[in-house]
């Protein structure tokens, strides 16, 4: 019985959805991704103490975080400064989230890159600092292993659908927002489920440990906004696990980003996402605290990311697929700086 309910739920997938479970299942916990060039002395630090303007403001004091970030400069100090001399930037991103940052099954055989939305803008930020977007070293993180890796010196930065918090902005430092976007319901069609309100309980939701969508969860089952039944106890290191959780009938619904929901919704046509968004949350460039110059660097590569068309070119090639051309989240968010 196991075995039929997991070719059942697997039907409908495709390369795509066959390579989400493989993926999601045996990803490590801190895959190295080496490219093409240069190999560098194998170093991950960012080097150097930095500036003291990188810090940002505490939790307490914090509100509206997409607008908390330092403003653009091109100016060098020691973290750009350490990069140069390695010769790559250390970037960490997600493997597994179609459209954002992933591995095209249908060109497995070719050796291909990573490829998506998160992706385009890491090589951008490559090419800005170091002349060359192929100066990168990629490092496949889990959601849950974000704030390690950047607190560790493991990556440069994270550029991974990372939402902009006050709490967040207590451990790392974020660039400007690159990207609108909220928490949504995604289950499967069939599914009595209506959306983020009192159909969900008695519901089994999955969401991803140490993500915005278990935040959320957690704090609205306590405030009684999500019925008391419904149980949230299901979380996985990678946000992707829950679609394979869903499939499998070991969750009933699944919380996460809706630009994430819906490739996910794309990717196998049995789940939709149900309702609309009930939080706007930002996704930022995440780096260490104390790297001030890189954190006004890559201000400076998103505005001119987003003022020179880049941004534009890669949302209408990776996400307008899913996400519309007319989405609320298709034109890139204006940023304020603290």
């Amino acid at each position: 019985m196991p075995a039929r309910r997991l070719r059942a739920s697997l039907k409908g997938w495709g390369g795509v959805g066959a390579m989400a479970v493989v993926c999601a299942l045996a990803v490590a916990f801190a895959l190295l991704l080496p490219h093409t060039r240069p190999h560098g002395d194998g170093s991950t630090g960012v080097g150097g103490p930095g500036v003291a303007d990188g810090r940002q403001a505490k939790a307490e004091t914090c509100e509206n975080p997409q607008d908390r970030s330092l403003p653009p400069s091109g100016a060098e100090g020691d973290t750009i400064a350490a990069v140069k001399q390695r010769g790559y930037v250390s970037v960490g991103v997600d493997q597994n989230s179609y459209r954002w940052g992933y591995r095209d099954p249908n060109s497995a055989a070719r050796d291909v890159g990573l490829e998506g939305f998160d992706i385009d803008l890491a090589r951008r930020i490559a090419q800005e600092l170091l002349g060359d977007p192929d100066r990168i070293r990629f490092k496949a993180i889990p959601t849950n292993q974000r704030i390690p890796a950047i607190r560790s010196g493991q990556v440069d930065m994270v550029v991974r659908t990372m939402t902009i918090t006050c709490s967040r902005l207590e451990e790392v430092a974020f660039s400007a927002p690159y990207f609108l976007t909220g928490q949504q319901v995604l289950a499967p069609n069939s599914s009595p489920v209506t959306g983020y309100d009192d159909t969900l309980a008695g519901k089994r939701i999955c969401s991803a440990a140490g993500s915005t969508a278990y935040d959320n969860l957690a704090a609205d089952r306590r405030s009684g906004k999500l019925p008391a039944s419904a149980d949230i106890s299901t979380t996985v290191p990678n946000q992707l696990d829950c679609l394979v959780r869903l499939q499998l009938g070991e969750v009933d619904a699944v919380v996460t980003d809706g630009a994430l929901a819906a490739s996910q919704a794309a990717q196998d046509p049995t789940v939709e996402l149900k309702g609309d968004r009930f939080t706007t949350e930002y996704y930022g460039v995440a780096m260490k605290k104390d790297a001030g110059d890189l954190v006004r660097r890559v201000n400076r590569i998103l505005a001119d990311y987003r003022s020179d068309g880049g941004w534009k070119a890669s949302y209408d090639k990776w996400l307008s697929p899913t996400l519309g051309r007319d989405s609320e989240s298709a034109t890139p968010p204006a940023p304020r700086y603290r």
